[in-house]
């Protein structure tokens, strides 16, 4: 890692808690380099002593780090397995089910989970946290206000229920609204809450190193109550999950020993 770029690190963390080094470097650094160049300075110290000064400067940055790319049912085909196979496992014997959705970014993943969730359970019978670092993302999940294109997976059925047209896009239903419950949370800093029973954190794990992901994993298992299910991404599969007290169940789901 150059000086420049070191230093920049050290300085973002004092300042925001964000460590820049449990990112892998090359993505992460090609990423603000872009920015950077883009607002037109030449080194990191320059623009980090311009976000010292330029509070939008630095919400720009913030925004640009974290990876906000989300949409409805992304692979579909594991919402089914979730929707068909763990949600009734989860059930059984239990009369609350606690789900949290880590890095929830602009919300589309707590909705879905909400929708798969009301059409299997009774709406008073479970809750979500629905997580993330970047405070503009879940701005965004809270207004519930999305294109058309942002909903090609979801369900006709799912649509006509729980998505009213308005303008260019759709609004999101208040019944699914109100099972979820937003807080700003860096998963690489800020303690985890527990005893949850289901665990969603897709396709965020594959931008952190392979140290950081083996934190992450450990404190996911810890917040999972024995028998829950932790869901990560299509890319994302855990190589020996019985190191963090998992174990694989079906492809990209670990349960809670």
């Amino acid at each position: 890692m150059d000086q420049d770029y070191s230093q920049f690190s050290t300085q973002i963390k004092q300042v925001t808690g964000i460590d820049l080094n449990l990112y892998k470097e090359a993505q992460m650094k090609r990423r603000l380099i872009a920015l950077r160049e883009k607002k037109g300075y030449d080194t990191f110290s320059d623009f980090y002593d311009a976000m010292e000064r330029d509070n939008i400067l630095l919400k720009e940055f913030l925004d640009r780090m974290t990876i906000n790319v989300s949409e409805f049912f992304r692979n579909p085909s594991r919402w089914k397995v979730l929707q068909k196979e763990w949600i009734p496992a989860l059930k059984n014997g239990k009369d609350y089910l606690n789900v949290w959705s880590a890095a929830c970014s602009t919300g589309e993943e707590p909705y879905t989970l909400a929708m798969i969730l009301r059409e299997s359970i009774p709406s008073e019978k479970f809750s979500i946290l629905a997580t993330d670092i970047d405070e503009l993302a879940i701005k965004r999940a809270k207004l519930g206000y999305y294109l058309e294109k942002s909903l090609k997976d979801v369900p006709e059925k799912m649509k006509k229920e729980y998505f009213e047209k308005d303008g260019i896009g759709f609004k999101v239903s208040d019944v699914l609204k109100e099972k979820i419950h937003y807080e700003k949370h860096n998963m690489l800093a800020d303690p985890f809450k527990s005893n949850f029973d289901l665990i969603v954190c897709r396709n965020v794990m594959i931008y952190f190193t392979e140290d950081a992901k083996k934190q992450l994993y450990a404190k996911f298992s810890q917040a999972l109550s024995p028998g829950g299910i932790l869901f990560v991404g299509s890319t994302e599969q855990i190589f020996n999950p019985n190191q963090f007290g998992l174990e694989s169940v079906a492809t990209f789901f670990y349960r809670k020993k």
